[in-house]
């Protein structure tokens, strides 16, 4: 697929590597522009609908750390291309797809530009659409504990789990019940019956997703109309399970 992209660097030989690297080797990224400071990449990125910015790290009057800021939540995904490899953790902590150092390896760019286009491809697949997961029925039980004993639960009635402390509140199709078990606990024992971890409070089950919104990490919606948003370092593994 074709994705939307921009170059913001401070060095013109090096925004002129780049665009010819990307012209000749990645002939799906469409150029919408140059930046060559935090201000012109903010106007740029607020005019185009972006699917990936390519972002040197040091430049005139501030950072890309301090662009993203300024940007706050976003739709496009980033590849960090740089002389320093110490920005590498920083450039993870801000949900970065890829860290590439200087000089460009061309087929480290390629691969970037691949993960980046297999993120997107899966992100247009499932936005605003009725979601089909891989696995298309979730058989089961699962046992909670009460004072008294356990209380048997099909697993396809589950909505959600939800971290509360050391406990978990499961959210059902009718009703919820709060147990004491971590959210470990359930991820544990229902990842492999169609619940994905989607953000460090939430485990949901994937059959009763219905719309999926795309942002920083994006969004699930679910069957009953609850939203939870999904986290950053999560959406890839979200992605994963349809298709």
């Amino acid at each position: 697929m074709k994705l939307n992209a921009i170059i913001v660097e401070d060095e013109e030989t090096s925004r002129e590597i780049l665009r010819n690297y990307l012209v000749k080797y990645c002939p799906n990224i469409v150029l919408k522009g140059e930046a060559a400071n935090v201000d012109e990449a903010l106007v740029l990125i607020r005019k185009n609908d972006l699917d990936v910015v390519f972002l040197d790290v040091e430049m005139p009057y501030g950072n890309a750390f301090d662009l993203l800021d300024k940007v706050g939540d976003r739709q496009f995904e980033t590849i960090f291309v740089t002389a320093y490899n110490h920005y590498a953790m920083d450039a993870l902590n801000a949900h970065a797809s890829y860290y590439l150092l200087k000089p460009i390896s061309i087929d480290k760019l390629i691969e970037a530009v691949d993960y980046v286009n297999e993120i997107k491809e899966k992100e247009n697949n499932l936005q605003n659409s009725i979601l089909k997961p891989l696995q298309t029925q979730v058989v089961g039980k699962i046992t909670i504990p009460l004072q008294n004993g356990f209380e048997v639960l099909q697993m396809e009635d589950i909505l959600y789990c939800q971290a509360d402390d050391n406990y978990t509140q499961i959210h059902l199709k009718v009703g919820k019940r709060l147990v004491s078990k971590t959210l470990k606990y359930f991820e544990d024992s229902l990842s492999e019956n169609g619940f994905a971890r989607v953000h460090k409070s939430y485990l949901v089950n994937v059959n009763e997703i219905t719309e999926y919104k795309k942002g920083k990490g994006g969004s699930v919606v679910l069957s009953s109309g609850k939203e939870i948003m999904v986290s950053p370092s999560r959406k890839k593994d979200l992605l994963a399970y349809f298709g």
